[in-house]
């Protein structure tokens, strides 16, 4: 009995880590960030919309998905998603400043959804939102690599993590942020 209750014990805490994990304190809606003109982006005035939480780097094999990004942007800011771009040095592959950056966002993808100061992702100087992330979803959540992705509810809660190999467009990105606006599958 006592092997077989410890086997389940293991099995219930890994399965349901997430749930465990989160006690929510705090939402995503309680934070703020610098936008990458310099002012101040209140999560409040996101309340209630879905987003896509995506660090970025101008130098990565994966910048192409900022076409992608663009186009989620497009087909669903109407609906209510919000896209952030969140450009991270923290895999040492972004430029020097936020003015090149959003000048490369502008010219070369032609980028109009918010995107923030050059922030930390990962470790101790990782942004409160990142360290909140991990708090309530656990490792899950902590980018492992640039254009890692963090859906968050209409709660203000993590809905889904992706990896950077999955494109924004993919379908079970598109099925993840479908369910929060409610749209028939």
């Amino acid at each position: 009995m006592g092997k077989k209750f410890l086997i389940s014990s293991i099995f219930f805490m890994f399965f349901f880590k997430n749930f465990v994990l989160a006690n929510y304190e705090k939402v995503f809606y309680d934070f703020k960030i610098d936008s990458i003109s310099g002012e101040t982006i209140d999560f409040k005035n996101f309340k209630n919309k879905p987003i896509l939480l995506v660090n970025t780097a101008s130098y990565c094999g994966f910048t192409k998905q900022y076409n992608d990004l663009q186009n989620l942007w497009e087909k669903y800011k109407s609906s209510g998603l919000i896209v952030l771009g969140v450009p991270s040095n923290s895999f040492n592959q972004e430029k020097n400043n936020n003015d090149e950056v959003k000048k490369f966002c502008e010219v070369n993808f032609n980028i109009d959804f918010p995107l923030t100061t050059i922030t930390d992702v990962r470790g101790d100087n990782a942004h409160e939102i990142y360290k909140w992330a991990k708090k309530n979803y656990g490792n899950s959540a902590v980018p492992k690599w640039n254009f890692y992705k963090i859906l968050i509810n209409t709660e203000g809660k993590i809905q889904n993590t992706f990896n950077s190999f999955t494109k924004p467009t993919s379908k079970k990105v598109i099925i993840e942020i479908e369910k929060i606006l409610k749209f028939d599958s």
